[in-house]
């Protein structure tokens, strides 16, 4: 019965992250903001709003790591999820694009900080390795993903566990969240480099908005469910280390 329930469960999840890759045209030029595009004071800009986040989070990961090293398989768990389903781009608006994130399931696991350094981590290996994105525009694209969503999922998922009390339904929402959040932050950022000639800020925030909709709403909702899946999976097959994520962890905690 276990090995029928362990089979069912990854042909989901295999089926979620098929459609995934079925759905992204191969021409796609940047993840999130692509290089260059920003103009040079605004890319200054969100590297100087990032770095503080990052230096945070390195300081959580390395708190975590010497105070319960057995989640360190845990934390390569959220930064591999975060890496495989933030490859998965769909061309959006001019010089950027929409993707899944993956940034909520960390988020939940271990709380926002830590994710500021492996959501950036994860966009400069895309920047190098695969040209997606780039170096000037990571400040901004970190901020968008690493930061913004992150932090949006986990006070998602914290309010819901106490509201409602229901794990699964509040996993969906703040991983939904996470990732719809990173693109309102990055509909901002454009809207602010990009003002309207009519409208200013807001008009050029509407525009770029409603752009990123019509493909990440769909997305989102995808990777809520896929995230619940990874959730389920986690605790069918790694028990003992996910109880532990709840003792330690506040972002995993049932109550």
């Amino acid at each position: 019965m276990s090995r029928r329930k362990w089979a069912s469960s990854l042909l989901l999840v295999l089926g979620f992250v098929l459609y995934l890759m079925v759905n992204e045209p191969q021409s796609a030029y940047a993840m999130h903001i692509m290089e260059g595009f920003l103009p040079l004071g605004w890319a200054v800009f969100w590297w100087v709003v990032f770095i503080p986040f990052f230096i945070l989070g390195l300081r959580a990961l390395i708190r975590i790591t010497r105070e319960t090293p057995e989640l360190k398989i845990m934390l390569g768990l959220a930064g591999a999820f975060t890496f495989v389903l933030s490859a998965l781009k769909i061309p959006s608006v001019t010089g950027s694009s929409s993707h899944p994130t993956g940034t909520g399931l960390g988020a939940v696991m271990f709380g926002p900080l830590p994710m500021s350094v492996l959501g950036s981590i994860v966009l400069l290996f895309q920047a190098l390795l695969l040209a997606h994105g780039g170096l000037t525009t990571l400040g901004a694209n970190a901020f968008s993903m690493a930061v913004a969503g992150p932090v949006v999922g986990y006070f998602v998922y914290r309010w819901m566990m106490q509201a409602t009390g229901k794990q699964k339904w509040s996993i969906f929402i703040a991983a939904a969240l996470a990732d719809l959040s990173t693109y309102v932050v990055t509909s901002m950022q454009l809207a602010l480099a990009f003002p309207a000639e009519q409208g200013g800020i807001a008009a050029s925030f509407v525009k770029f908005g409603g752009i990123f909709a019509i493909t990440q709403i769909p997305l989102a909702i995808s990777e809520g469910l896929l995230t619940v899946l990874i959730w389920n999976w986690l605790q069918a097959y790694s028990p003992n280390e996910l109880s532990l994520l709840q003792r330690k962890m506040k972002g995993a905690r049932e109550s």
